[in-house]
């Protein structure tokens, strides 16, 4: 308040004391906030600096009196027709937060903030400077940021602020949700302006459209699943679901309601769900996608989700042993089962590609489950992703090669002639035993360069081989 009041002055005080939506909810936590609103400035460098001022502001500005806008529409009549030009802006009458601190926009197609309006008066009249005409054209949703899906599930009364950040997290690390940048697509329209000596100047220009910056888009998989639980679980993924059982734990909380009986309610009805879905076949799951035929089998070619993934893939699966049996190529990254073209598909058959000899060895480019690789010697190497193994060169794959090689030799602690499998290296965390596909913890106690076979083996023999997923019970 002292700091309002010294700063800003009496008028642009608001106390404000802020309350949880509900009484039962596990609310977010306390705000962060300076300790004491005096010291104005704080930090050892710019990146402490600003984060400091921007917690000051806001701290500030939720302790003030409200912006006062006056909004305003002004309808300008037409000599020569009956329609109207309408224009809209707002004043601010008096500035309140505002003049701390003015929250940016971060959703790139809300309604623009409208601009300010020249004093004017009814009937004044007005004279022209030039009118201009832009062709515009219809543009699909934004694409939700973090920010704005938190602000949707706030609407839809999904989640509490406790929930959001693993909410978000958990989409993006089951690859449901990718966060990216997506450049736009070049479009063409036609601009109009009438000068004030009544000549048009009609001109053709360009602009780019749709691009999205740190966005968040769902892939195929996650097409797949929303499809699946809608079809099968249409209850369960409603959106008024979640808040409605939210509100039946508020009212358990207050001993409104036996927690016995909610839950019989709802489990009843989902266990049903649950053992009906043991039932439907995971070819049935998901849709497929007809590209066109092969120009030299034609065998159908179609898009659909595998088991590692979106692929495509040509021909049909048969149960006859003696049939011909399909082929399949991955889908690269930026690439989806509703969008690729035939086209694009035949490319991808164009891989495994061989690139020529290496020390002997042939070297061979492909997509597998992790992305794009090269194959070596039986050694695998990966490709950046910014690079495409249709077109990675011969020169460039022997550069990772060799590149692989050194890194490996740096990481390479101590090796074993009784077993050329028994390896130990240098990991992410530290030295640790490669016994085949075994990795073995190294005890620390114990010096990863002085240990002995025998020592490798009995420590290999006491790690658990790793479980597989998806594996049968």
């Amino acid at each position: 308040e002292s700091a309002i009041l010294q700063s800003f002055g009496k008028e642009y005080h608001n106390a404000r004391r802020f309350k949880t939506k509900s009484s039962g909810a596990q609310e977010a936590h306390e705000a962060i906030r300076p300790t004491s609103f005096s010291v104005q400035n704080a930090g050892s460098d710019s990146g402490e600096q600003r984060l400091y001022d921007l917690i000051w502001k806001r701290s500030i500005a939720s302790q003030m009196t409200d912006a006062q806008l006056e909004k305003t529409t002004a309808k300008v009549d037409v000599s020569t027709t009956s329609e109207l030009f309408v224009a809209n802006g707002e004043v601010i009458k008096f500035d309140g937060f505002l003049k701390v601190y003015l929250e940016s926009n971060d959703d790139e197609n809300d309604e623009e903030q409208k601009g300010m309006l020249p004093p004017m008066k009814e009937g004044q009249v007005l004279t022209y400077k030039n009118i201009d005409a832009t062709q515009r054209f219809t543009k699909h949703p934004a694409r939700y940021t973090e920010a704005s899906l938190v602000k949707k599930l706030e609407e839809l009364g999904i989640g509490r602020p406790s929930t959001y950040a693993p909410t978000i997290s958990t989409i993006q690390k089951r690859n449901y949700v990718i966060k990216e940048s997506r450049d736009g697509e070049e479009t063409t329209y036609r601009a109009l302006s009438l000068k004030k000596d009544s000549s048009i100047k009609a001109e053709n220009k360009t602009e780019i459209t749709g691009a999205e910056k740190n966005k968040m888009f769902p892939t195929d998989i996650a097409l797949v699943v929303n499809d699946f639980l809608v079809a099968n679980f249409t209850t369960v993924v409603d959106y008024h679901f979640t808040a409605k059982v939210e509100a039946q734990f508020d009212e358990i909380a207050e001993g409104k309601e036996e927690w016995k009986n909610m839950l019989k309610g709802f489990y009843n009805a989902f266990h049903d769900k649950i053992e009906a879905g043991k039932k439907i076949d995971r070819a049935d799951v998901g849709s497929s996608r007809d590209l066109g035929v092969h120009p030299e089998s034609k065998k159908q070619i179609i898009a659909r989700i595998g088991r590692f993934g979106p692929m495509v893939q040509i021909g049909e699966s048969s149960e006859d042993e003696n049939a011909e049996k399909p082929q399949f190529a991955s889908l690269k990254k930026g690439q989806s089962i509703e969008s690729i073209t035939l086209d694009e598909a035949l490319e991808l058959f164009k891989l495994p590609r061989q690139l020529g000899e290496f020390e002997g060895k042939v070297i061979t480019a492909a997509i597998g489950r992790f992305g794009p690789y090269l194959r070596h010697d039986n050694k695998f190497v990966s490709i950046p992703k910014e690079e495409d193994p249709l077109y990675i060169s011969f020169e460039r794959a022997v550069d990772l090669i060799e590149s692989k090689r050194e890194s490996d030799d740096a990481k390479f602690i101590k090796g074993f002639d009784e077993d050329p499998d028994m390896t130990i290296i240098i990991g992410r965390w530290g030295p640790y035993i490669k016994h085949g596909k075994k990795n073995v913890k190294i005890p620390k106690d114990k010096e990863a360069k002085d240990l002995t076979y025998q020592e490798c083996v009995e420590l290999s023999s006491k790690t658990p081989e790793k479980k597989g997923k998806g594996g049968k019970k």
